[in-house]
């Protein structure tokens, strides 16, 4: 067992050797060619040389990947070669920051001097160039960890870096703010800019947004280097989250939860600080004007009460109730718009707002709208008012109440009845207590064998001697029809609406006890049946 696994121990050291040296060769052939690659690059100029340049990048791609596996995998007899390898990365990558450098002041100079017309493209070249340098210094700081790895630090640098990656925090947090302000302002600029201005301050916008995406992303970027590095980043992870409003994991992070609220007491208090006698002396200034408009709404209700209620005018009830609640909500709705303008509200997209909304409740309240549009026909022909005995909508009854979208009806049993307006306008209306005199239409029957006239002066009589029977108009009484088991009497005479029922009910008792004790009879429906008897004797 033992033999055995010195065997497999052996195999394996073969096995790692041979996989060094094949990564040792593909590092020697990957040093050729990035040599090679850079001596094209100084032959090329424009695109050409960018090409090129690309190339490069991607074969030190390469290289530093085979670098981290004999890292990960080293042995005492790889460190040497790597120690050559991972300094050798140092000083590209110092010298690919420095080129970066250089390009990033030439392409900011050029984006200064650019037309409105070219800014968009130098902006993107500015932008590629800013965020190849961010990986760089990323890479430096992996050459440094591998370094000390390989038991051979350089402190010194490392500490230089720390220093950079701090500083381009700092400088990329005020270049995000400074941005962001820009935006702001463009933004409204747009909005107030006229036909003829508005081409370049979009284009201007177009770049602020932009250099925030940028921004936004480089500084995410260095956040999770100087994570790394052991760099305090709270006030970098608060801002991003504050400009993008994007929840990371970062944010769960006591030390952020702990900044951003301490940020917002602080933006709360000194708001408060800034605007608190301002804003008391706005809301004084608002709970005034609707204190005066308040008893202004008063005063206008009395007023138009006491104007529409002079008998000249001769409105319904429905129609005071109306111009009444009107004429005080229209002067409370003037005072509420006047004091939101004096603290500052701009009524424009609120009025919009109501406009929009309108529509939209319109189209959703279509039985409502009916309903109130048949109010106001009621309002405007008062084919009724409270009060009056009617029959519409198929309901008889008193009516108790009425508003724009319903009326409200008490029947004769006592019931209440609420009737929307567009049923009762839609179809037939009686109004029974509309006239202050109406006639009572009565029919009475007596025998063939009566008389006539005598059945003519009992008639007479009982309507003669009620009180409530009005002499004019005239009364009629008349003989009518010649029916089939009576002779019918039509007995019509006029009375005021409200003594109607009490003339009929009183009538009908009288003519039931006066046809008795006359001797006239009130005959019913009879037949007579004639039976013909048939001898069968003769047949």
């Amino acid at each position: 067992m033992r033999i055995l696994m010195i065997i497999l121990l052996f195999i394996s050291s073969v096995v790692v050797a041979e996989q060094h040296k094949e990564q040792t060769q593909q590092l020697a052939s990957l040093e050729k060619e990035i040599a090679a690659l850079h001596q094209e690059s100084l032959t090329k100029t424009g695109s050409a040389r960018s090409v090129v340049e690309m190339q490069l990048l991607n074969k030190n791609d390469e290289l530093r990947s085979v670098i981290k596996s004999l890292i990960d995998n080293r042995t005492d007899e790889t460190v040497t070669v790597l120690l050559k390898y991972v300094n050798q990365q140092v000083i590209f990558i110092s010298q690919a920051s420095e080129f970066l450098e250089e390009k990033i002041t030439a392409e900011e100079i050029m984006l200064d001097e650019a037309v409105q017309e070219e800014k968009l493209s130098v902006q993107n070249t500015l932008d590629d160039a800013r965020r190849f340098y961010t990986r760089l210094l990323a890479e430096q700081w992996i050459n440094y960890e591998w370094l000390e790895l390989l038991d051979s630090p350089d402190p010194s640098s490392a500490d230089a870096l720390t220093d950079d990656i701090s500083h381009r925090l700092e400088f990329m947090s005020a270049s995000l703010s400074f941005n962001n302000q820009q935006e702001a302002l463009l933004l409204k600029q747009l909005k107030t800019a006229s036909e003829g201005e508005k081409p370049s301050v979009q284009l201007e916008h177009l770049l602020a947004q932009r250099n925030i995406a940028s921004d936004i992303e480089n500084l995410k970027f260095l956040v999770e280097l100087a994570d790394t590095m052991e760099i305090e980043t709270t006030q970098y992870t608060q801002q991003i989250f504050e400009v993008t409003g994007e929840l990371t994991d970062e944010l769960l992070k006591p030390k952020v939860l702990i900044s951003l609220f301490s940020s917002w007491i602080k933006n709360v208090v000194q708001w408060l600080i800034d605007n608190t006698p301002q804003v008391l002396f706005k809301l004084f200034i608002f709970a005034f004007i609707i204190f005066i408009f308040r008893i202004l709404k008063k005063l206008t209700r009395k007023m138009v009460t006491r104007a529409v209620s002079s008998p000249n005018l001769r409105m319904s009830q429905l129609m005071q109730d109306f111009f009444i609640s009107m004429s005080g909500k229209g002067v409370f709705i003037i005072g509420l718009l006047i004091a939101l303008s004096q603290i500052g509200l701009n009524l424009a997209p609120i009025l919009t707002g109501f406009g929009v909304a309108g529509v939209i409740i319109g189209f959703a309240l279509q039985d409502t709208l009916s309903n109130f549009a048949s109010g106001m026909m009621l309002l405007i022909y008062r084919p009724f008012d409270v009060g009056d005995f009617v029959e519409a909508g198929g309901v008889s009854g008193k009516v108790s109440h009425m508003s724009l979208v319903s009326t409200t009806i008490k029947t004769f049993d006592n019931q209440i009845m609420i009737v929307p307006n567009s049923k009762i306008w839609g179809d037939t209306i009686k109004n029974v207590t509309h006239e202050r005199v109406r006639r009572v239409d009565m029919v009475f029957g007596i025998g063939y064998s009566d008389s006539v006239e005598h059945a003519e002066r009992v008639l007479n009589d009982i309507i003669n001697a009620h009180p409530a029977i009005l002499r004019s108009p005239e009364k009629t009484i008349k003989l009518q029809t010649l029916n089939t088991s009576s002779v019918d009497f039509i007995v019509r005479p006029w009375v005021k609406t409200e003594d109607y029922w009490d003339v009929y009910w009183d009538i009908t008792r009288e003519v039931k006890i006066r046809f008795d004790k006359e001797g006239l009879s009130i005959p019913f429906p009879q037949q007579d049946v004639h039976l013909h008897v048939v001898d069968k004797k003769k047949e």
